[in-house]
């Protein structure tokens, strides 16, 4: 199943975080922060949103990019787990 985000939506997929710290402590599920970095799946086409023009030109699929810590919506979808969420919740992209 592939995920058609709307108007000025993004679909991005976590990068997994790091299981360890750098002085080698093992992390448990709820010992780790929701990752940032994440991978971006799909673009939507952009449009009108609150009567303003709203490109998604910036942000291309494969990119790896920084979103904000709660943003967007956490689906499930055929075992893997992605976040939809508007393209201003995008902070920046990791080169």
């Amino acid at each position: 199943m592939k995920i058609k985000p709307l108007a000025d939506n993004v679909v991005i997929k976590a990068v997994k975080a790091e299981e360890t710290t750098k002085s080698g402590i093992v992390l448990t599920s709820s010992a780790k922060e929701k990752p940032q970095v994440a991978e971006v799946i799909a673009v939507g086409p952009g449009g009108m949103v609150d009567g303003k023009e709203i490109s998604t030109a910036s942000i291309k699929v494969g990119q790896k990019v920084i979103a904000a810590k709660y943003a967007g919506t956490d689906v499930k979808i055929d075992d893997e787990e992605y976040t939809i969420l508007h393209i201003a919740d995008i902070l920046g992209i990791v080169e």
